[in-house]
């Protein structure tokens, strides 16, 4: 009842756990509390946070305006939504070493599990786009030891990420990896990876788990999590996935309801009003508070 029954101490000792394990984790992206408490229902290791989510939600391109306000402020109701670990997107840490020790205060009192923090140049954009730019390797290696530095609980996991197999290639992404690495890092998060090969040169370059991002319409193909773990991956995400369905779903319905005066042929795709109370422990709060939960769905429509 009234979100997460596990604290975030013990949320992170989970995903470290985790990712020590040598199972693939998988942490689908959630687009608010309510998708978060759901990735946890369906059994999933973890929920991640997408800066990209995060930004649409505001209706803002993936550019670098939201704030580390709006981003703590969404970290903590996601966190406290779920007892799952949440990753959260630091973006760059939101300025340079002052403000990414500030960014990872912020956010490590949001309660999240861990949190990455890449090396493009502000303002940052979508890792998939054409035109991004990362900074040089002196000024990554100083955001993520002010990252390692400024956390106050040790199990609060500091990620990595590099932008730079997109512009410069692999090769300089596998330097850069393990530049980050020897700067403190937890774990690597390499964008843009073009092939499982790929993924295995840097898994075998590194000594610290590495992260795939499954986005769609991106430049990586969507490799199966069979595919990834035999690559050597720790931990996959998909960051927009859900809000990509939920968008298209809603697109679809509006168009129905713009031309036939009606949702009922939506019906049948919606969450039931049942489905949404039980993921929501109506009943919970009624053991809690019976003034709460004193109706009863009978006679509501089950499709």
């Amino acid at each position: 009842m009234l979100g997460s029954t596990t604290t975030p101490a013990a949320k992170r000792a989970a995903f470290r756990a985790g990712l020590a394990s040598g199972e693939l984790l998988r942490f689908p992206g959630a687009f608010n509390p309510l998708s978060a408490r759901l990735v946890q229902r369906k059994g999933f290791e973890g929920v991640y946070l997408s800066g990209a989510v995060m930004s649409a939600e505001l209706g803002l391109p993936d550019i670098g305006l939201t704030t580390l306000s709006e981003v703590a402020g969404r970290a903590a109701q996601v966190a406290g939504a779920t007892d799952l670990p949440v990753l959260v997107d630091a973006d760059t840490g939101f300025g340079e070493p002052l403000n990414v020790a500030r960014t990872v205060q912020a956010l490590e009192d949001a309660g999240v599990a861990g949190l990455h923090v890449e090396d493009q140049v502000n303002p940052k954009r979508c890792g998939h786009l054409e035109g991004k730019s990362v900074v040089d390797e002196a000024t990554a290696v100083r955001r993520i030891r002010a990252a390692v530095d400024a956390r106050r609980d040790p199990g609060l996991v500091v990620m990595a990420r590099t932008d730079v197999r997109g512009i410069e290639g692999l090769d300089a992404a596998v330097r850069r990896a393990k530049a980050l690495v020897d700067a403190g890092a937890d774990a690597v998060f390499p964008e843009a990876m073009a092939d499982l090969a790929e993924f295995e040169a840097v898994c075998s370059a590194v000594d610290v788990p590495v992260l795939a991002n499954m986005t769609e319409f991106g430049r990586s193909d969507l490799f199966t999590h069979a595919q990834l773990r035999d690559a050597g991956v720790a931990m996959v995400i998909h960051p927009v996935s859900l809000l990509r369905l939920a968008m298209g779903a809603a697109v679809r319905a509006l168009d129905t309801l713009a031309a036939e005066g009606t949702l009922a042929p939506e019906v049948g795709s919606m969450q039931t009003r049942a489905d949404l109370y039980d993921l929501l422990d109506y009943a919970e709060y009624g053991q809690f508070d019976s003034s709460v939960f004193d109706f009863s769905l009978d006679g509501n429509r089950s499709s």
